[in-house]
């Protein structure tokens, strides 16, 4: 077997771990396997020569700062190097421009556009264990520039060369056990995870889990790598991240080939929105704990707060008795068949609303749109890459198609439109993004992993603490606003999450408008901030809001799709400890929250107690840690 192990910089910070590292090394030898390290700089190395730049400069240049960052990993790299030599066993260490990582330009964040294996596989041949330096490559064309990936880069390196060389196992090596379903530093009962789909990790990653980087799970999703975190503390089985069985693709342009591999569409939507005057504790656990009990099949939801305190929920519900077709196969005048009845739905939620809530006379609207659809693009890493979603909403505003909602994960970004737009949303769609075909999915449509299982549906929660959320007044409610706002944002690499649309229309003088809000990472909020208010007077909306005093709170599994009991119980769980919910966002994969900053710890023991299954068949806590480790966890 091919094995690529990978060794953070904790576990490789002192030479009697560098030694302990080259003994599992020589021992993987030894059982007729043929090994590749990665290796991260050891310890706090990195942030050292960030504090010696600092000292130094200001405003340093981002190529010097690649000079100086990359200087980490040769250190750890040469003493691996000669230990195993020591050994006796043969090993060369190799920087990435030597091994011909070949990166893109960009300083400090560079994205692999391929790997040149000949080198490591000339020594491979000859029996030598090729030590090589994470979080690094070079640069394309004739310069020959050092760069870095970025933090956590030795990840992508590892799982980069994993893809490369089609090694049969990359193992992540950190200071613990493996990946548990949320930080056991803040939720004692947090538990081991044996087994999690690429797809899962990959939400987790890009929630804030420290144990992958996100961009790591991607090419092990794209190329089909077999990964295990393990800890490089003993020998206990760690955790197996499975990914789908891959397509054949090119290994060129490795990390920024196609981000969009398909065009998804489901005509079968109702869309059902309800506004209220002023909000109340339990008013979502009693809403969704309804739809479970009905058994209805609610595929995308969100809440957002008005300017008078009052709160939108809005929500699509999937009609089951439609089958997948191919598109442009589909009947539309068969397609659109009411779900459920109006009726039926109004009352079922004015009800739930009461039932639940009622404390006095106040004024709930319900409203029930069902010639409705929803139309996305599928991919991996959406999130990560902000030009997407821009390029997907400013595709459907050309086309004269408004958005109504949307639906951000990294697997897919979902918009809720009229239903008699769907074809030609479709086609701008798969002409855009250079699509040959899409599918009209059915809500039972699970995807295919290698080992034949299916998600599950919870298996972590994740805090973020570090999250800020903006929001536009009063942008106008028409084709191209959504696109313009997140454009702009894209142009500045800004990330965004949580993207919610207000369902209640207020109009200035004359003009439909709505608000927008979304979250970023805390570290991107004043540049949005500045960029949106130079939008400002182009989109004519009203004023910009950043609230940085926020938790977001997620559950993520990938079965949680047609099962509304998960939906309830996280509401509920929130409910039981009177936690205000200012925003939600649902997608295939995972619910999102947003709640008050000092209220995201007390929220995260609530829904991991609540909806997290405990994980059987698998030893709960790990004996024979050499000393006290910080997790790696979901949370």
């Amino acid at each position: 077997m091919l094995i690529i192990q990978k060794y953070g910089g904790t576990s490789v910070g002192s030479v009697e771990r560098i030694k302990a590292v080259a003994q599992r090394v020589k021992q993987t030898v030894q059982n007729n396997n043929t090994v590749v390290v990665v290796v991260s700089a050891m310890g706090k190395t990195t942030d050292d020569l960030l504090s010696l730049s600092k000292a130094v400069s200001t405003n340093p240049s981002r190529r010097e700062m690649d000079m100086l960052l990359s200087t980490g990993e040769q250190v750890s790299i040469a003493l691996l190097s000669m230990a195993l030599q020591e050994l006796g066993q043969p090993a060369i260490s190799l920087t990435g421009a030597q091994v011909r990582i070949i990166t893109d330009a960009e300083h400090g964040r560079a994205r692999i556009l391929e790997i040149q294996p000949k080198r490591i596989q000339h020594y491979l041949n000859q029996g030598t264990v090729v030590v090589v330096a994470g979080f690094q490559g070079m640069s394309s064309g004739d310069n020959f520039e050092i760069t870095t990936l970025g933090r956590g880069g030795s990840d992508i390196s590892a799982v980069a060369l994993g893809a490369a060389l089609k090694a049969n196992l990359c193992e992540i090596y950190t200071d613990v056990p493996g990946i548990f379903t949320t930080d056991p530093r803040i939720v004692p009962e947090a538990q081991l995870i044996p087994e999690i789909t690429c797809d899962e990790m990959l939400e987790l990653a890009s929630l804030g889990a420290k144990v992958l980087h996100p961009r790591a799970v991607e090419i092990a999703r794209n190329y089909g790598v077999p990964l295990v975190v393990r800890s490089s503390w003993n020998n206990a089985p760690g955790t197996r991240i499975i990914s789908p069985i891959a397509k054949p693709r090119s290994l060129k342009g490795l990390e920024i080939n196609k981000a969009v591999y398909g065009v998804e569409l489901e005509t079968n939507q109702v869309k059902v929105a309800r506004w209220q005057g002023r909000d109340r504790l339990g008013v979502a656990a009693g809403l969704f704990g309804e739809i479970a009990r009905e058994n209805l099949d609610v595929n995308l939801i969100i809440q957002s707060i008005q300017e008078d305190n009052g709160k939108d929920i809005a929500l699509t519900v999937v009609n089951r008795g439609f089958d997948r077709v191919a598109w442009p196969m589909v009947n539309q005048g068969e397609t659109l068949a009411a779900a459920v009845s109006e009726s039926k739905l109004k009352e079922l939620i004015t009800s739930a609303l009461y039932g639940a809530t009622f404390q006095g006379s106040e004024e709930v609207e319900v409203m029930v749109e069902q010639n409705m659809a929803t139309v996305a693009i599928t991919g991996t890493g959406m999130i990560g890459r902000p030009g997407v979603a821009a390029k997907m909403f400013s595709t459907l505003a050309e086309a004269g198609v408004n958005i109504e909602m949307i639906s951000t994960s990294e697997l897919k970004i979902t918009c809720v439109i009229n239903a008699e737009v769907c074809d030609r949303a479709v086609a701008v769609l798969c002409q855009a993004f250079e699509i040959d075909r899409s599918v009209v999915l059915g809500p039972d449509s699970i995807q295919e992993f290698s080992t034949g299982s299916s998600p599950s549906p919870v298996c972590g929660a994740v805090v973020d603490l570090n999250q800020a959320c903006i929001t536009i007044r009063h942008v106008r409610d028409q084709p191209g606003m959504a696109a313009k706002v997140f454009g702009r944002l894209a142009q500045e690499n800004i990330s965004v999450d949580m993207i919610i649309q207000s369902q209640r229309c207020h109009r200035l003088n004359g003009i439909p408008t709505c608000d927008i809000a979304f979250t970023v990472a805390q570290a991107d909020a004043e540049a949005a901030s500045m960029a949106l208010k130079a939008l400002a007077l182009s989109i004519a909306c009203g004023e910009i809001l950043v609230d940085t005093e926020i938790a977001k709170v997620s559950l993520v599994g990938g079965g949680m799709v047609a099962q509304p009991e998960v939906v309830a119980q996280f509401f509920e769980a929130l409910a039981q400890q009177q936690i205000t919910i200012e925003m939600m966002a649902t997608s295939d994969t995972k619910i999102s929250c947003v709640v008050a900053q000092e209220e995201g710890i007390k929220a995260l023991n609530a829904v991991h107690k609540g909806s997290i299954p405990v994980v059987k068949n698998y030893p709960q806590t790990v004996k024979g840690l050499a000393t006290p480790a910080k997790p790696s966890y979901a949370g």
